[in-house]
């Protein structure tokens, strides 16, 4: 038995230059990182006494006998992508994979690319592969690019992979860099004692958000250069030796002005009506993460005025969280191969 435990991520800048679409033209940037909220996959090897060959554990339960008959689209390429290797270790037995996870799917945190992630780096060690993070999420953009064909950017599965705090470009050529935030310990806890995070209870398909999003962006290529802009004035924010963050508050709103101009389906009048009164009971900025359309809300809060934000958006569910710094990783291997 493997288990893969991957955390989600924050995107806070420059969401939207992370698609192919845009980037191998003009080149993206994202900043960001991931948090102490896992997806958490079991992949194991099925006994051969039951008539299916492969049972899916997730929101539904799959036993089928064919590879062709996974409903879930991420299992099912991915399975296919490892056929041979599976084939040569598992000797023809089927598989179970089993999936839990500290937030609900399709909520903006990155949530199917960091299962794709967990899934691919479960088979990586089932199979006794050794790999790099990079190698993981080249295959998880990949699996959800190519075979699966997903409206997705590029950002997700980068930082499920890596983990931490960084800076991810894209490049007109396809080369994706990463480069770690380099921050002190003590300032991550004040940037994290300052960002409050709120569950709208809204979920939806970010596929279909992003597509209308990604027919846009040759119409709104200013909000983008801007957007990639503000990754950098991030950036600086972030390292610098002073204490104040403040002003990461103003360029979130900034950030979240320009998203809404992507596409109409992003945000909608009970977001917008959460997002203002968040602001007008003390926050200073903040995103819907994610495609847009629901899931979860980030905002800049000073500690003083937190209380009352707490207060005023009492009907949503707030959610602690710490940033991590291990990225996608196996917690448990009893493999025998």
């Amino acid at each position: 038995m493997i288990i893969s435990r991957t955390p989600h991520r924050i995107s806070l800048f420059g969401g939207g230059s992370d698609y192919p679409v845009w980037y191998l033209e003009h080149g993206g940037k994202v900043v960001g990182g991931t948090i102490d909220k896992y997806c958490y996959i079991t992949c194991r090897e099925l006994p051969p006494f039951f008539e299916h060959r492969h049972r899916i554990v997730y929101s539904k339960v799959e036993t089928v006998k064919a590879l062709e008959e996974i409903q879930h689209p991420s299992v099912r390429e991915t399975l296919k992508y490892f056929t041979d290797e599976l084939r040569l270790i598992n000797k023809g037995n089927g598989l179970e994979i089993h999936h839990d996870g500290d937030i609900p799917a399709r909520s903006g945190m990155g949530s199917s690319s960091s299962f794709t992630v967990g899934l691919v780096k479960a088979l990586m060690a089932f199979v006794g592969k050794m790999v790099t993070k990079e190698d993981i999420y080249k295959t998880a953009l990949h699996i959800e690019q190519e075979l699966i064909r997903e409206n997705v950017g590029s950002q997700d599965q980068v930082w499920a992979a890596m983990g931490g705090m960084n800076k991810i470009e894209f490049s007109p050529n396809g080369v994706i860099s990463v480069s770690p935030i380099i921050i002190s310990e003590s300032r991550i806890k004040s940037l994290e004692s300052r960002l409050m995070l709120f569950f709208s209870g809204v979920s939806r398909y970010a596929s279909n958000i992003a597509e209308d999003k990604m027919k846009n962006l040759p119409q709104r290529q200013s909000e983008i250069f801007r957007m990639m802009e503000l990754v950098e004035e991030a950036c600086s924010i972030l390292t610098a030796s002073s204490d104040n963050l403040g002003d990461l508050g103003r360029l979130l709103h900034e950030a979240w002005l320009l998203k809404k101009r992507l596409s109409t389906r992003i945000s909608s009048s009970f977001l917008d009506n959460i997002y203002e009164t968040a602001l007008k009971n003390g926050a200073t900025g903040g995103k819907l993460l994610g495609a847009g359309g629901g899931g979860f809300l980030l905002f800049y809060v000073e500690p003083e005025r937190q209380l009352a934000v707490k207060e005023a958006l009492k009907g949503f569910l707030p959610v602690p969280f710490k940033f991590e710094f291990s990225g996608a990783e196996i917690v448990f291997d009893d493999n025998r191969y």
